[in-house]
Order: structure tokens, then sequence, then C-alpha cells
């Protein structure tokens, strides 16, 4: 156990319901219905507490929040409560109006996903024919209502060569952030591993790419990277460690440490329906179960960056290893870091360009992901 302050930010998944099917989702396979909702009333109600609890900041997700019809009520209410909102979507639902509204009702920022610089690559990535055209309105609705706008750029192997068009293109439309990040392997891109996973030179070029845009950019555009734990020699600070800063509420009212928690099996998640968020925030099982640094292995627990990465990732140490107490393999001194980066090296060089899209029907039949590197 360590000392508890608040979560700064609150990731709220409205639904699991999205009219795209990006390979790299990061919902769970098992994905809800959207009978098991949380209502508007029980939403409302998770806002004030978080509120209370302390945070700052609410995100709301998905799937594609938008396709909630009571959004502007839950966006009013956040406000109300004095959070900073942000809506994380896709854009393809929205129109001027619907985002006028939004914005009447108190919401602060946009962050709207792109899958690729052209409609081709993007409607092809997303699996949705003429999204990207829709994106490009609801970015020009954002800034013409004077919304701050953050483009989400997920990058991968059947991307990365558009890398500069997708700077360019967030430089065009006047976004004030972009995050160009790597596809973390989890839930859905776990699925599609070998379909995303980049080579170390399209790595190696992608960093050159940012870091000179960075430089050309200071002042007009904030670029946010991610890069893909696979090839790194440390693990990241995920979340700013479990537990610690952050908690996400599902669809159907599981609170989780992070979003992808759910993908480890062996931990259960309490709900908003029978516990308070003070209450799971504080004395949950699931959060307290890797948060600070006593649940760490050796050489974790003597490592002088056990308080900068917290051990890294344990959804990624689940998904590789089958156990999430253990050492991210990303970091190098994991007796598995020279497997995992001998993985990737196998897997980018693959010819493998088709994907397993986002659906319910594509979750249940993924009986078998790809094998672990203990295997």
């Amino acid at each position: 156990m360590t000392d508890l302050g608040f979560p700064l930010a609150i990731l709220a998944e409205l639904t699991h319901r999205c009219p795209l099917q990006c390979p790299y989702c990061s919902n769970p396979l098992a994905l809800e219905a959207a009978s098991a909702e949380l209502s508007t009333a029980e939403w409302k109600a998770v806002i004030a507490e978080a509120a209370d609890l302390g945070a700052l900041q609410i995100h709301f997700s998905g799937g594609e929040p938008t396709a909630r019809r009571d959004l502007e009520e839950l966006v009013a209410a956040a406000a109300a409560a004095g959070l900073y909102t942000n809506l994380i979507t896709a854009g393809v639902l929205l129109s001027r109006e619907r985002l006028a509204a939004l914005a009447e009702a108190g919401l602060d920022h946009v962050q709207l996903s792109f899958q690729d610089s052209e409609a081709a690559g993007c409607d092809r990535i997303g699996g949705y024919k003429g999204g990207f055209e829709k994106k490009l309105d609801c970015a020009r609705w954002t800034v013409e209502l004077g919304l701050p706008l953050t483009l989400n750029m997920v990058v991968h192997r059947q991307n990365l060569e558009h890398l500069p068009e997708m700077l360019a293109l967030a430089e065009e439309l006047q976004a004030r952030r972009v995050e160009i990040a790597h596809v973390q392997y989890y839930g859905w891109a776990y699925l599609n591993r070998a379909a995303l996973m980049p080579t170390r030179e399209q790595l190696e070029d992608a960093t050159a790419v940012v870091e000179a845009a960075r430089e050309r950019l200071k002042g007009v555009l904030v670029i946010d990277y991610v890069v893909p734990d696979y090839y790194a020699r440390r693990p990241k600070s995920c979340m700013g460690g479990w537990g610690r800063q952050f908690l996400n509420i599902s669809p159907a009212g599981k609170v989780l440490p992070c979003h992808a928690a759910e993908s480890i099996t062996k931990l259960t998640f309490d709900r908003v329906q029978e516990k308070s968020l003070r209450e799971i925030w504080e004395h949950s099982p699931a959060f307290n179960a890797y948060r600070g640094t006593d649940w760490m292995p050796e050489p974790c627990r003597s490592c002088e960056r056990k308080e900068i990465d917290w051990g890294g990732c344990r959804c990624q140490a689940f998904a590789l290893t089958g156990e999430a107490g253990t050492i991210d393999p990303a970091c190098a001194l994991s007796p598995l870091h020279d497997a995992l980066q001998a993985l990737a090296t196998t897997e980018s060089a693959t010819d493998e360009g088709s994907f397993t899209y986002r659906s319910r029907k594509a979750g249940e039949a993924a009986e078998r992901l790809p094998e672990r590197i203990d295997s």
C-alpha cells in the first residue's frame, strides 16, 4: 500500500458502440452490449463522486461517446461539478449543430482521431467508408467554434510512411496538439500484432521525423510522441503508475486502474453500482494489487527507477507472460527482454497485411491470441 492522493483524471467510457472497427482499439475483446451501459442518472452520480474525490479532468470516450444521446447532459453535469471536459471522438457521428450544443453545455476540448493522413488509408484502417471526410469536417467545426483541438494519430507498420503528411494535416487543421502514438499491444492490438508491428528502421525514421517537426513547429503545435515498448530498453510509466493518478470507468460501471486492465483476467474489478468511487479508489484489491512498490519483484524493487516507471505496464506483462506481477519484458533487466525484441523483429518482417477488425462477433471468435514469449 502507498500513500494515496486523488485521481487527476477520469476516463469515462460511456459505451462500446462505435461505427469504426479499428484493429488496435483499446476496448476489451469482450465488448459490452448497449443494454449493460450505465444510465444517465448513474453516470451523473459517478461524475459528482469523481469531482468530490478531487479529480480535475474527465475524458468522455468509448467506443464512440457521441453514440450516447445524453452526452450533452453528461458534459453539462461535469462542467457544473468543476471538471475540465474533453471529448475523445472519431468525429464521424457529429454534426456542426451537435458539436455547438456540446460546447454550449460546457465542453472544453476535442480530441479527434485519424487513422491515416489520406482517405483510402484512414477508411481502410478504421473499417468505415467515408470517415476521413467526416473527420475533416469535425476538425474544422471544432476550430470554428473556438474549442481547442488535439489530433490523435495512432501509427504502425501500415501507415508510418505517411507520418510527415499526418503532421502536415495537424498543422493545416490548426490543431493545438497532436499525439503520435505507436500502437500499444494489448486487446485488439495484441490480436493484430503481426499486422501492426513496425520495423526498427521505421521506428527510428519516425522518431527523427517527430524530432525535426518539434523543432520546426515549436510554439505552433505541441507534439506528444509515444513509442512502442517492444523496442524499448526501459518501460514507460504507464498511467503514471498503477492506481496513482488515473481511473477508468467502463460502460457497465467497472472501475479500472487503466483502460486495458480488464485484459488481466486474474483480477476482479468493483462496479460503481455496488460501491462508491472513493471506496473503490482507496480500498479495491484490484487497485491495490500493483500500487506503489511493495508488490515489485527483484530487480524492480531495488531499481533506482522504481518510482519513475513504477514497474512499467502490468497489462503488457500479463499479455506477454501470463503473470501481471512479473517484470515488464520491455525492461532490459527482464530475462525475457531479448525474446521480446526478437519477437518484434520477426513480426515486423512478416507480410501479414490483413486485420481482424474490432466487432462483437470477432471478439467472441478470438479464442487464440498470439503466443506469449514464455511459451
